[in-house]
């Protein structure tokens, strides 16, 4: 089976309502005001979705942060984009983000719930996080580690309820399907003082697991420069997509009876 990967479009704009200077969506905005509008062009994303169309794999992946500032507009953007995706007949999953999931004002929390249940075509609700669903050999584990965080932080939480239900999904698998973990975080994190503002907690017994193959592979966004990471045996562990708006890549995953090969497409 094939899976084409993209994540982190960041679509952005302006402060939409006057509370905005009043919340985090601030740093959002003046974030993509002076830096992201000149570095992610939501043009390639077209071209992702257009890519993923005209190949037909069996699922794609989007790991999540869509927008900026989590304001419905952003999300309006962006889901005008992926509309020919989600009414595709090509499974589309998608994972929120810690800027979908930037704030906790009422129209920002719907907006991200309601993408959700849009690009699912209403199979899945956010309130009803961490889910699975099987397509082909695989079984993608669906986990949210995004939340509202503090002004200067982007940080993730791999919650105890989350670990017991990706163990319990590890213990219970005797159909041998292979385990696929979606989530915005990495599970690991190489500079965990250096980026302590953008990293992930909890996730020590998650990681585990990846190494001892009982999750067999980690997919991911959140860092904007895709990467591969692999066992000191050559095992693929975790594959990050990038930014597909900054670095105009994503990647093509191939599963053939549990093992992956993995080609990076550059748009």
């Amino acid at each position: 089976m094939k899976i084409v990967h993209f994540s982190d479009p960041h679509a952005g704009s302006g402060a939409e309502d006057w509370m905005a200077y009043f919340d985090k969506r601030w740093v959002g905005v003046f974030n993509y005001h002076f830096r992201r509008r000149f570095k992610h062009d939501l043009s390639k994303l077209e071209l992702a979705v257009n890519y993923i169309l005209d190949t037909k794999p069996d699922a794609a992946v989007c790991t999540g942060d869509l927008t900026s500032a989590g304001q419905p507009g952003e999300f309006a953007k962006v889901l005008e984009v992926l509309a020919p995706l989600r009414d595709s007949d090509i499974p589309l999953i998608y994972m929120p983000g810690n800027h979908d999931c930037y704030v906790k004002r009422p129209k920002c929390v719907k907006a991200v719930h309601d993408a959700v249940r849009y690009l699912s075509k209403g199979q899945f609700e956010f309130s009803n996080y961490p889910q699975k669903l099987d397509i082909g050999e695989a079984r993608f584990l669906m986990v949210n580690t995004s939340a509202p965080s503090n002004l200067l932080c982007s940080w993730g939480f791999m919650t105890k309820e989350n670990v017991k239900w990706i163990k319990e999904e590890c213990d219970s698998n005797a159909d041998g399907k292979t385990r696929i973990l979606l989530s915005h975080y990495p599970m690991y994190e190489d500079h965990p003082i250096l980026r302590v503002r953008h990293r992930l907690f909890g996730q020590q017994e998650v990681v585990k697991l990846i190494e001892d193959g009982a999750v067999s592979l980690s997919l991911c966004g959140h860092v904007h420069k895709p990467y591969l990471r692999k066992s000191d045996s050559g095992r693929p562990l975790e594959e990050c997509a990038g930014s597909v708006t900054r670095n105009g890549s994503m990647v093509e995953i191939t599963l053939d009876n549990g093992n992956f090969s993995f080609n990076t497409v550059t748009l």
